[in-house]
């Protein structure tokens, strides 16, 4: 695995004229002992990449299902340390890019360079730090220097051009584009600013765009993945897992093929 693994994934789902479908969970959700299980169901499922969220006490950018996810992972036990440990035991099995979500201070405590050094040894494709602003991200991007692990970066609907230039110079993997103002979670709608927010980006980007944020339904799906490269669905699949409703996950991979997006 290497640095590239994530951007080529979408990039081959890509110009197989289907859309990018990046599926979200949460680590130790139902016990670290269904972790395995999960993320190959995902795999089997279809997803172009897996978003592995890792439970913390005050997840600033998380919505009230994800929050319970944590929460429920966190009174399990999890912590980042059994996650690492939990995947050593079966990462060789996993075929699609991982990329793992977590907040600044649980890679603080675990060590930047150790913690860099198991992600390469585990085959993390990427990492997502939601709390760390693009001008505080050079520890990170000097720890993950010499590993295959791409830092990607969040942008959000407020950014302004100069930002979003210096935002997408330094991004690897894919641009992570926030479709609301505010946090995670199942909504009902977007705002028209969107079309003109995803094509700025596109044209400033070399890599490829993905909308994440209250997507959760196939026609959202749909919807998101016309105006970007692919989608990154959380919510959705969290509640999906928790109820035990995998045909809803099946059902939201399928909605980012050609012949459903047609």
């Amino acid at each position: 695995m290497t640095k590239e693994k994530l951007l080529n994934a979408i990039q081959l789902v890509n110009s197989q004229g289907d859309k990018a479908f990046v599926a979200y969970m949460m680590a130790g959700d139902g016990g670290l002992e269904t972790l395995k299980s999960k993320i190959l169901f995902l795999q089997e499922a279809g997803v172009t990449a897996i978003e592995l969220g890792i439970p913390f006490s005050d997840p600033v950018a998380d919505g009230p299902t994800i929050q319970r996810a944590g929460e429920r992972a966190l009174s399990n036990g999890t912590t980042l340390r059994l996650i690492l440990q939990e995947l050593e035991t079966f990462y060789e099995e996993v075929t699609v890019p991982l990329v793992l979500m977590t907040y600044y201070n649980l890679i603080l405590s675990y060590g930047l360079e150790h913690f860099a050094q198991a992600c390469e040894r585990l085959g993390i494709a990427g990492l997502i730090v939601p709390d760390v602003p693009i001008e505080e991200t050079i520890e990170l991007h000097n720890v993950l220097a010499n590993t295959d692990v791409a830092l990607v970066p969040l942008v959000s609907l407020t950014s302004p051009p100069d930002r979003l230039a210096k935002i997408t110079a330094s991004g690897e993997g894919f641009i992570y584009a926030v479709t609301v103002n505010g946090i995670t979670g199942v909504r009902d709608g977007f705002g028209d600013q969107l079309g003109r927010h995803f094509t700025s980006l596109s044209e400033q980007s070399n890599i490829p765009v993905l909308a994440g944020f209250g997507i959760s339904t196939p026609e959202q799906v749909k919807s998101m993945g016309a105006l970007a490269d692919g989608v990154i669905v959380g919510s959705a699949i969290v509640d999906a897992f928790h109820q035990n409703e995998l045909e809803k996950i099946t059902t939201l991979v399928h909605a980012a093929k050609t012949e459903v997006l047609n």
